[in-house]
């Protein structure tokens, strides 16, 4: 079996917490981006960037787009965790956000991770409850799916990571 790295960022730990499901399901390595340099890529044989979806930004990316040219013969993949429901349209533009011009072959993979206003940021609380009065001054019927995750999350602790959402990228690695 190849070697596998899972290469990833998590702010508030949702991530961090896929990656430690994928490495007990696939026997594979993981490394925050914070950790890693040139020779760990290079010593794999496939890599799994793995980060949270902030402002339609995958976070850890970076590297990726650093060292492209350098791992472009390898099996490389992205997840990125988002705390909506999954949605094609959305998964779609994010696709075309993140993997531009020479990425944008790179398999792409969604999992949904978690919501809990207390441990966020004052940042990204108040951009999150800034989005939400401009969401409740529309009509829920027309709200698109992130929407309305967006909008029952509003105080709630949420937690719907699941080893479900991580098949597609397992099956796509063992291929």
């Amino acid at each position: 079996m190849d070697k596998i790295l899972i290469l990833y960022k998590s702010k508030y730990g949702a991530t961090e917490k896929y990656a430690c499901m994928l490495k007990e399901i696939l026997e594979c390595e993981i490394l925050k981006t914070e950790h890693y340099n040139k020779a760990v890529l290079d010593y794999y044989d496939c890599i799994v960037f793995a980060g949270g979806i902030y402002a339609s930004g995958i976070s850890g990316l970076e590297v990726l787009r650093k060292h492209y040219t350098d791992i472009k013969h390898k099996k490389l993949a992205v997840l990125c965790v988002g705390a909506s429901p999954f949605d094609e349209k959305a998964i779609d533009i994010l696709r075309q956000h993140n993997l531009k011009d020479t990425l944008k072959e790179i398999p792409l993979f969604y999992a949904r991770g978690a919501w809990d206003e207390s441990a966020m940021t004052f940042k990204d609380r108040t951009l999150c409850r800034l989005l939400q009065k401009a969401i409740a001054k529309k009509d829920p019927a027309g709200y698109e799916p992130w929407m309305t995750a967006l909008m029952s999350a509003v105080g709630q602790k949420c937690d719907w990571t699941d080893r479900v959402y991580l098949e597609p990228l397992i099956n796509y690695l063992q291929q």
